[in-house]
């Protein structure tokens, strides 16, 4: 039965830009709404002003025209380990997106008909630590007016292409490439670029993916910045600099935000290696798990705030900090909001870093595996309340039946669980929300003029466990299908496994996504709904288990209209609910899953809304290689 797709969703949970302000729209009618970066605009708001579709009208959304990348055909042997994640641009009159083996292409936004393309025939049949990706491209027009395309690749390329011909741009780097040494590697696919470069102000920054779990001396996960004319190198930030500690990754693997005014460029850091044991890191791990600003032009440091304090549940930052104005409790202010795996949700003022909503630090669980030093205490916003649950107790275990129920409540009974921040341990612990959320990269949508956050999550727990390195290989041998990895250099290895009944069903009680509207002024939670159904696991089987929602991987898009828009779960819709109620308005029915963030626009006077649907390696839903537009029929 297709129910093992929730085991596979717990690589997704391990696993897991923008443009400059200015940008050409060059073939727009006056008053057409466009999308110029990866998160809508340069701080992520993915919101659009468009207004055309209506609660009123988004019944009658049909598709307008599709998108084929030819990844289907093109790549056969290799497609099963590809997530198609991408949210393509507008600029220039055209959609700029790239699939998921790094592949651009430039469309026209009102027919899909394919402009130019490029290929940068990167490395095929390895399998890389966030499956073969490409989240997005950036947009930038030089002084010049002349404008690129810049994409960061899985074999860790960074290429400039001219926006008009898809050609590579000669006097950027060697011939349009610029490339660059990550360290000794452990095996060649062992890093890579999956999220969108950003660029402001000249430069142009990339971070990169890397692989979990497998060692101490990881190499740094240094973030890179180039200057966007020429390709030479600027400045490299390691966020574990001057840490004093034996520990490498605290890397960028999810997408950045610029604020071109201030010159910050924010950086979401993950957690530093290894992941679930961390006597090789004692302290709180400096920049690691951090939002971080810095000045775009030299790289130097502004400020950072920590979210989780010597990490060793892989509770890094995976989504974008969105740059809006919040006013809370009368107070107004230029904001970072972070959303994060832990279903916290983090508010902070962007010129200092300080919680614009106040954070408290409280004491969580101890009592580590020998040799850990864990940090007392934890950082948590007193609002809003958590968007995930985060405790369980063995009588609130579920299933069909007495039988599986009763599985899943032995399963709990014997894993230890304290709340949230119970550290990892022999005997197995749960830790709940699982590494992938929470929120995942998907990030979150900000409606500025309402002063409304749009958050989706994923609501399933994991089973961690340590294992001794002496008997490392003897559990790698008796479950190879299991996540068990070594982390060389300290005494234990971890196996990490979605806790799932035998039917493969979550042990914990739905829903099992959801997504939620939250008052910014008041930081009060406004609305939380179901997203998502197992229609498209076990056929028919919404019937009878009815609307449970599901993990997903991809984020919301709020309009003017009045609509979120989102994709993401493990079902093969995108779907419109009514911003200020939550009430499903439509679902539109996609050829391949939609875990990517759809965006949306407005072209000579019509509204589409885009998203790619390809499916995703990690949760295991339907391949395919389409772009689909939504828009009223004419």
């Amino acid at each position: 039965m297709r129910w093992a797709r929730w085991a596979l969703a717990a690589a997704a949970a391990a696993t897991l830009s923008l443009g400059a302000l200015s940008f050409a729209r060059a073939g727009a009618q006056a008053g057409d709404d466009g999308w110029p970066a990866y998160g809508g605009d340069a701080g992520g708001q993915r919101f659009s002003a468009a207004r055309q579709i209506t609660p009123a009208n988004v019944a009658k959304l049909g598709v307008a025209w599709e998108f084929s990348t030819g990844a289907l055909s093109r790549h056969k042997a290799d497609i099963k380990r590809s997530a198609f994640e991408n949210t393509p641009i507008l600029a220039e009159g055209r959609l700029y997106l790239c699939s998921p083996f790094d592949a651009v292409f430039a469309l026209d936004p009102g027919t899909g008909k394919k402009l130019w393309a490029f290929d940068p025939r990167i490395d095929p049949g390895l399998h890389y630590p966030n499956s073969y990706n490409c989240r997005g491209v950036a947009y930038w027009r030089d002084r010049a007016g002349h404008g690129r395309i810049f994409l960061g690749t899985n074999d860790r390329r960074l290429i400039a292409l001219d926006a008009k011909t898809g050609k590579p741009v000669k006097s950027f780097g060697r011939n349009g490439t610029v490339t660059f040494d990550p360290g000794r590697l452990t095996r060649r696919a062992g890093m890579q670029i999956t999220s969108a470069p950003v660029v402001a102000r000249g430069v142009v920054v990339i971070g990169s993916s890397i692989d979990d779990n497998q060692r101490v001396d990881e190499v740094p996960g240094t973030v890179r910045a180039f200057d966007a004319m020429t390709g030479a190198p600027k400045w490299q930030f390691n966020p574990l600099a001057g840490a004093h500690v034996r520990a490498g990754a605290a890397n960028v693997w999810a997408p950045m935000s610029v604020d071109e005014a201030r010159g910050l460029v924010f950086l979401p850091t993950s957690s530093a290696s290894p992941d679930f044991y961390a006597s090789n890191r004692p302290g709180d791990d400096r920049n690691a798990d951090s939002v971080v600003a810095l000045e775009i032009e030299t790289g130097r440091l502004v400020w950072a705030f920590q979210t989780v304090h010597h990490d060793v549940w892989d509770y890094d930052i995976p989504a974008q900090p969105t740059l809006g104005t919040v006013t809370y409790k009368g107070r107004t202010v230029d904001a970072v909001l972070q959303p994060t795996k832990t279903g916290l949700l983090f508010t902070l003022d962007r010129e200092t870093g300080k919680p614009v909503i106040p954070v408290v630090e409280r004491k969580v669980p101890q009592d580590g595996a020998p040799g850990e030093e864990l940090s007392p205490t934890q950082p948590f916003p007193v609002a809003p309340k958590p968007l995930t649950p985060n405790r369980i107790k063995a009588d609130d275990a579920f299933g069909f039946t007495f039988w599986d129920r009763g599985r899943c409540r032995n399963a709990i009974k014997n894993a230890r669980h304290d709340g949230l921040f119970t550290p990892p341990g022999v005997k197995g612990t749960i830790v709940y929300p699982f590494t992938g959320g929470g929120t995942n990269w998907g990030g979150l949508a900000f409606d500025a003029r309402q002063d409304i956050a749009y958050v989706n999550t994923s609501n399933v727990m994991h089973l961690v466990t340590l294992i001794p390195q002496q008997d490392f290989m003897r559990a790698r041998a008796a479950e190879p299908d299991v996540e068990i990895s070594q982390q060389k250099g300290v005494r234990y290895g971890m196996r990490r496994a979605v806790l799932t009944s035998p039917f493969g069903i979550p042990c914990n009680p739905p829903p099992w996504g959801e997504l939620h509207a939250v008052d910014m002024n008041s930081g009060k939670v406004l609305w939380s709904v179901p997203l998502g159904t197992t229609e498209d696991m076990v056929p028919f089987s919404q019937y009878f288990l009815g609307n449970t929602g599901t993990p997903n991987l991809g984020g919301p898009i709020v309009t003017a209209g009045g609509l979120v828009f989102i994709g993401a779960a493990m079902d093969d819709y995108l779907r419109a609910f009514d911003a200020k109620t939550g009430k499903e308005l439509w679902k539109g029915r996609l050829p391949a899953g939609g875990q990517a963030t759809p965006m949306t626009y407005v072209w000579k006077g019509r509204q589409y809304v885009v998203i790619a649907a390809g499916g995703h390696e990690k949760l295991g839903t339907r391949r395919g290689d389409k772009i689909v537009a939504f828009a009223l029929p004419q």
